[in-house]
């Protein structure tokens, strides 16, 4: 009972978060990926999904992989307030997954977007997803996000045309730490969610149970190295 009573303390306090609804993308090579929140239940598929990424430099996969992998345990481990995390996959397989946090009516925290299945926008797609999350469902006024490789920069703050908040530093920081903050302002997703957030609701009940158990990839596209059958 001391334990359980400790581990009360221990645990931040969570707000009930209003469920984000799953929905179906075709992309570019016509495979239909299924977006859906995830769940406790998930966390060994997702965490055996990352893993391997700590070691690879290429784009900053080893910076966002180990953030990432520590969110989703954090996550799991109730260690982190008011997080959730998003999964995209092809016939189950895991192609990409974004994390973020709700802080308050007012505020999202954006933390990391990992692509596996690259050169299909998979990361661009999850990303509008997260924020269409915050703004749309969770109904916060703005999200703050960061960059940690430049192919990031490029697709969040030079596409979406984010506001940068960095000259009002230490005001504005991400939790994240010292790197410049941008923001995604109400306004701005207005402005270009007709066009970055795409899919469609409601997605039929034979293809959203091709999501329900999730896989890891047996490869990482463009990432040598890394085959699990090999």
């Amino acid at each position: 009972m001391a334990i359980d009573e400790l581990e009360k303390k221990l645990r931040p306090p969570e707000v009930q978060l209003a469920p984000y609804p799953s929905k179906v993308i075709t992309l570019a090579s016509g495979e239909t990926m299924v977006v859906r929140e995830c769940r406790r239940e998930d966390v060994p598929a997702l965490l055996g999904t990352v893993y391997p990424l700590i070691e690879v430099a290429k784009d900053y996969y080893d910076v966002v992989a180990c953030r990432m992998y520590n969110e989703i345990l954090s996550w799991y481990r109730y260690r982190i307030a008011n997080m959730f995390t998003l999964v995209g996959s092809v016939n189950g397989e895991i192609a990409g997954i974004v994390t973020s946090r709700h802080v308050d009516s007012h505020l999202g925290m954006s933390l990391h977007t990992l692509t596996i299945k690259r050169g299909l926008r998979v990361g661009a797609q999850l990303f509008a997803a997260k924020m269409e999350h915050h703004l749309e469902f969770l109904k916060e006024d703005e999200v703050w996000i960061v960059a940690e490789s430049p192919i990031g920069f490029k697709r969040w703050m030079i596409e979406y045309e984010l506001e940068d908040r960095s000259s009002q530093y230490p005001a504005v920081r991400h939790e994240l730490g010292g790197v410049p903050t941008f923001v995604l302002t109400r306004k701005l997703w207005d402005a270009v969610k007709a066009v970055k957030n795409t899919g469609t609701r409601p997605v039929p009940p034979e293809v959203l149970k091709t999501a329900d158990k999730l896989k890891m990839p047996n490869e990482y596209v463009q990432l040598p190295g890394w085959k699990r059958n090999a």
